[in-house]
């Protein structure tokens, strides 16, 4: 599968979509899903699960594409802990609330990025 991840990352700048939707809107089909489910699915995962800044939304959405792939719990939990593990390595946090440096100042990562890293690390699961 040619990669997605420009696709998606273009979604989050455009303002069209959440992080989350971002992710799940561009996998729609191999999550055998349509495009207006994949946004309804993401509605409520923006700027960190529901505005208060937790887990990145583009790893929610990764994590939602993910399990409706694979229809396979324990693939799935392996799989999204590599995930989970490579975007920590590559930018250092998996909370909305560090990569945008909301207390810190220093933002480690704009949505975009962390959007299209998501979807590396997704592909990686899903083709490997």
């Amino acid at each position: 599968m040619e990669s997605r991840k420009s696709e998606a990352a273009e979604k989050k700048r455009s303002g069209q979509c959440n992080c989350a939707q971002s992710v799940i809107c561009t996998y729609c089909d191999k999550a055998g899903i349509d495009e207006q489910t994949a946004m309804n699915i993401g509605n409520s995962f923006a700027a960190g699960m529901g505005n208060m800044e937790g887990t990145c939304g583009a790893l929610v959405g990764a994590g939602v594409v993910l399990g409706l792939v694979n229809k396979d719990k324990a693939k799935s939990v392996r799989e999204m802990r590599e995930i989970i593990s490579k975007f920590q390595c590559r930018n250092g946090a998996t909370q909305c609330k560090m990569l945008k440096g909301i207390e810190s100042g220093n933002v480690l990562r704009e949505c975009p990025d962390c959007v299209a890293d998501a979807c590396e690390f997704l592909e990686d699961a899903i083709n490997g």
